[in-house]
């Protein structure tokens, strides 16, 4: 494996995590948005699949986003029969984002983040110091 591969693969890394911590701060800024009338539905939170994906072009596995989906869990229910959203039991649909999941999944995409981030400022260490050897 060429040092150029290593930061190929952690460049994916990095752009992956990034997706990642994007769609969970959607998530957490729409933990609270519901629907606006009875019957609408509120937020859904929001998923990635991530996947080992040959890139043809390099010759070399990296992973990427390959499907981006939808949380089908049952959405919460809250008694508040003020809500302009409200049934007529006075159930109100809330979204179904767990604020601490996602403080956790945030919490690891920034980890794998910095662990991709490492392994290209280690590679380009590498890099510049065989250029000095071999100057």
């Amino acid at each position: 494996m060429m040092l150029s591969d290593s930061l190929d693969i952690a460049s994916a890394g990095l752009a992956a995590q990034e997706e990642r911590m994007r769609v969970v701060a959607e998530n957490i800024a729409n933990a609270d948005s519901t629907g606006r009338t009875p019957g609408e539905l509120p937020y859904r939170r929001k998923m990635l699949v991530f996947g080992d994906v040959l890139n043809k072009e390099l010759g070399i596995n990296t992973v990427q986003v390959v499907k981006r989906t939808y949380d089908m869990s049952d959405f919460n229910r809250k008694f508040d029969p003020a809500h302009p959203a409200a049934d007529a039991q006075g159930y109100v649909l809330k979204p179904n984002v767990d604020p601490i999941l996602e403080m956790v999944d945030l919490r690891e995409a920034r980890r794998a983040y910095e662990a991709n981030l490492s392994v290209v400022q280690t590679t380009r260490a590498m890099e510049q110091r065989t250029n000095s050897i071999i100057s």
